[in-house]
């Protein structure tokens, strides 16, 4: 069994929150910062054929909101998705876990007790 990988930025809430909960059900974890470390195209392409591009593409974020209506507008699907996610990570749903052979999106508790138990 290997590390969880956790995927995010330090100071979002909903990281901090499931690196908690990680921490106190003890289950060791690397974190990797998209500030820092960014994110490849091909970790974004497993992800979105495993998940759905709506699942990792998070367009409730403020990044989202933020970017011009022309911008918005040239996402028709995953690859446009992806080229956004590549230059505005903040735009990726947070946080996501690698964990053995599955990906979890966001922080769900439930999910996390079936996933390391």
């Amino acid at each position: 069994m290997k590390n969880a990988i956790v995927y995010g930025i330090p100071n979002c809430d909903t990281t901090k929150k499931a690196m908690q909960w990680l921490k106190k059900n003890n289950i060791a974890f690397t974190f990797h910062d998209y500030k820092l470390q960014g994110i490849s195209k091909e970790k974004l392409n497993e992800w979105c054929a495993a998940k759905g591009c709506e699942t990792i593409f998070n367009k409730r974020s403020t990044t989202w909101r933020a970017l011009p209506e022309a911008e918005q507008k040239k996402v028709a699907g995953p690859a446009d998705a992806i080229k956004v996610m590549l230059t505005n990570n903040s735009i990726i749903k947070r946080p996501v876990i690698e964990y053995n052979d599955k990906i979890m999106v966001g922080f769900n508790e439930d999910a996390y007790e079936k996933a390391f138990k």
